[in-house]
């Protein structure tokens, strides 16, 4: 009976580790995420912050009734990761960085404890105690959610993040409560070896990356720190230091901006996909693969588009602090390497025309590399994603070509020269005599008489329109119509009033 109680015991052990393993997904890669208040997410964060894939989770490691989590379990890893009334880290672009270079069957995880204002030495066993007895009174809350040990709840979330997936590496950005310390890099391996040992972790599979505190080319407060932590890869062998270089801070220059959070976390990802033998496309990689946008200004390498309609932007300005592309209104933050060169790659845009602006430092200008158009009530650049075969019937075909002319006349409701553009079939010169129908086009809110010939492409359409008996030949008249700036009712005044005013002028013009 002894015999058969072993059996039975033994074939349930043998069910029980077969069902564990299963569970477990080697496709989801698990990091450790760790640190003091730019790891905790100092940064407020924007509406783009809190839009993510399904295939980047957080596994909360406390409750959180904000963002109705629950600790111990995964969701989707939108800001804030931490815990209530945190914000923005490195970690968040870090994970979205992770899965667009990873196969889309690898899913991301991370596990995040942090503290703002903490020391390494709260996230030593031996030191975790003595340390907290010291702690200001406004870190006890904090530390309260952890239950007064950050590190034993980060181990705890890992064993159960390591029931799903396998951990992958450690994230760790901290050091600036320690700044001056040479002791740190062998406090940070104490914490590491621990992780190791707690987690049953080997160390050339799980590497370390480290971040540096706000760099001195912003005024870093703690900038001395970090030639202390460029050592760490002496103390410990499977790490890498992440460099701050051109990261934009906040007004204490202790801690990153968003926009700086967003860089960082991509610099974490590109050391992390480096350690495991993939790097992140190259300027070349990049031209080799995109094509140029019909729409750059002669000899202009980029902007340029992929076979997803990704735009890749790539300019040269060292000694600015913060590049957006603002692309309709929503704005991608572009990353600076240590030699001055700006560059990211947006979402899909879908075909046609597109306006866009730099943001340089807050302020919106038009970019060099492309050319240059009147849209938004002022001049912007633009960038043209190009159809399919479907779209030839706006791109030059060999057929008769007309012309488009730029004429000047006098207004006389209005006791002014005007300018309008307009648009000559190709038959136009060879039939003096004959009278054509006109078409009066009028372009949109916030452009002017050249946005149908320049960006809309009018005289293609029409070309290939008569030349294939579609249209018959005409005459088109474009005008501004007096709306190139958008409606702006005048203080004080009626609105409805101001409104019937807005662009009034142009049913006179034309009929006069």
């Amino acid at each position: 009976m002894k015999s058969i109680k072993l059996i039975m015991a033994l074939l349930a052990g043998l069910l029980l580790t077969s069902l564990t393993v299963s569970a477990q997904d080697a496709n989801f890669y698990i990091y450790l995420c760790l640190g003091q208040s730019n790891m905790e997410g100092n940064a407020r964060y924007e509406a783009q912050d809190t839009l993510v894939s399904p295939r980047f989770q957080v596994l909360s490691a406390v409750d959180n009734k904000e963002l109705g989590r629950v600790k111990g379990k995964w969701y989707p890893a939108r800001a804030p990761l931490c815990r209530q009334r945190t914000g923005l880290t490195p970690v968040d672009y870090f994970g979205r960085t992770m899965i667009e270079n990873l196969p889309e069957n690898v899913r991301v995880g991370v596990v995040h404890v942090a503290v703002g204002g903490c020391k390494i030495e709260l996230f030593q066993k031996d030191k975790r105690g003595e340390y907290i007895k010291t702690a200001p009174q406004w870190m006890l809350g904090m530390l309260k959610e952890y239950d007064n040990d950050p590190y034993a709840r980060l181990v705890e979330m890992a064993k159960i993040a390591q029931k799903d997936g396998v951990i992958k590496g450690i994230l760790l950005h901290q050091g600036e409560s320690n700044t001056g310390e040479e002791e740190w890099p062998a406090k940070v391996k104490d914490v590491y070896d621990n992780l190791l040992a707690d987690l049953n972790l080997k160390a050339e599979e799980v590497p370390l990356l480290a971040g540096e505190v706000v760099n001195a080319d912003h005024g870093g407060t703690c900038a001395a720190m970090n030639p202390i932590i460029a050592t760490l890869p002496q103390v410990i062998k499977n790490c890498a230091v992440v460099s701050s270089k051109g990261l934009s801070c906040a007004a204490d220059h202790l801690h990153f901006d968003a926009a700086g959070y967003r860089v960082l976390g991509r610099r974490y990802a590109a050391a992390m996909l480096k350690m495991m033998g993939k790097e992140l496309p190259t300027t070349e990689e990049v031209i080799k693969n995109t094509v140029e946008a019909s729409s750059n200004m002669h000899g202009c390498d980029f902007p340029r588009l992929d076979k997803e309609n990704r735009a890749y932007f790539r300019i040269f300005s060292p000694d600015v602090k913060r590049l957006q592309v603002d692309i309709c209104g929503k704005k991608y933050d572009m990353d600076k390497d240590e030699q001055g060169w700006w560059t990211v790659k947006t979402d899909p845009l879908v075909v046609g025309f597109h306006y866009y602006f730099l943001l340089v430092d807050g302020f919106s200008v038009i970019d060099p590399m492309s050319c240059t158009y009147f849209g938004c009530s002022r001049m912007a650049s633009g960038i043209e994603v190009p159809e399919g075969k479907e779209g030839d019937y706006y791109r030059p075909q060999n057929v008769p070509h007309g012309q488009v002319r730029t004429c000047t006349y006098y207004a006389e409701s209005q006791q002014r020269f005007r300018r309008c553009v307009v648009y000559t079939p190709a038959e136009y010169e060879k039939n003096t005599k004959k009278r054509y129908p006109v078409l009066y086009l009028q372009h949109g809110m916030g452009e002017d008489e050249t946005g149908w010939s320049t960006q809309g492409y009018m005289y293609n359409i029409l070309d290939n329109q008569i030349a294939e008996g579609k249209c018959v030949p005409m005459i088109v008249v474009m005008e501004s119509g007096d709306v190139e700036v958008g409606f702006r009712p005048r203080p004080g005044k009626n609105v409805n009033d101001e409104r019937n005013l807005y662009g009034s002028s142009f049913a006179t013009l034309m009929i006069n």
